[in-house]
């Protein structure tokens, strides 16, 4: 098992994404291996949530952009407004993945619910217990790899230290592959394996403690950023 563990299960290679003919990603290459947790960071309208389209072929590009095969891809958009209108019960909403009772009571459990929320209205639940249920919602499949765009937007400070913690248990549990995008540095030293700090171009990529410095933040934002760094455990 291990041996596997060490072959990449993501490769990409002079990654670019045309829009409009507008540059949006150029010349991108990295690797991931399973079990890692890589951080986009960047401004927005950067190409984060580009680069994230790409990786799962919903836009054209060009480069490589080679998955380990018969590789489960889950992915946890930002936010799904217009479920919270669906008079719908948490419940309804998993057998849309026709799932067994048994195995959703069980991902409700691994997410830090209990068993009474799958009787709750979509419509009732907290920016945070819903976030967690559309996590729930894309473990449902056992993917190998998970991709979050800005899993914490819209959650209060509370709700985003529970989310990531979330993320880091499944990532251990599950020997998840993690893909996210964030603005929170300190979940970027917190966490990550790798990171890919994007503005348009590649401004830096690599461990988080040795790329994300003053000046590259600075680069990367345009402006001067503070660090304080919590080092991944």
């Amino acid at each position: 098992m291990s041996e596997k563990s060490d072959l990449p299960i993501l490769i990409v290679k002079n990654l670019k994404v045309k829009l409009e003919n507008e540059e949006i990603i150029s010349n991108l290459s990295f690797e991931l291996k399973k079990g890692e947790i890589l951080t986009i960071l960047g401004p927005n309208g950067a190409g984060k949530t580009t680069l994230l389209k790409a990786l799962l072929s919903l836009i054209p590009f060009e480069g490589e952009i080679i998955w380990q095969k018969k590789i489960k891809i889950g992915y946890v958009p930002q936010r799904l407004p217009f479920i919270k209108d669906v008079p719908m019960s948490v419940e309804d909403f998993f057998k849309l993945k026709n799932s067994s009772k048994e195995k959703i009571e069980k991902i409700i459990e691994e997410i830090g619910l209990n068993k009474d929320f799958l009787n709750k209205k979509i419509g009732n639940l907290s920016s945070g217990q819903f976030q967690r249920i559309l996590i729930a919602w894309a473990l449902i499949d056992d993917p190998d790899v998970l991709l979050f765009d800005e899993p914490t937007s819209g959650i209060d400070v509370s709700g985003e230290e529970t989310i990531y913690s979330l993320l880091e248990k499944i990532n251990k549990e599950r020997k998840l592959t993690i893909i996210l995008i964030t603005h929170d540095l300190s979940v970027v030293f917190k966490f990550s394996d790798y990171v890919i700090c994007l503005n348009k171009n590649v401004i830096c990529q690599g461990e988080p403690k040795e790329v994300l410095t003053s000046q590259n933040l600075e680069k990367l934002y345009d402006k001067e950023i503070k660090i304080y760094q919590h080092h991944k455990h």
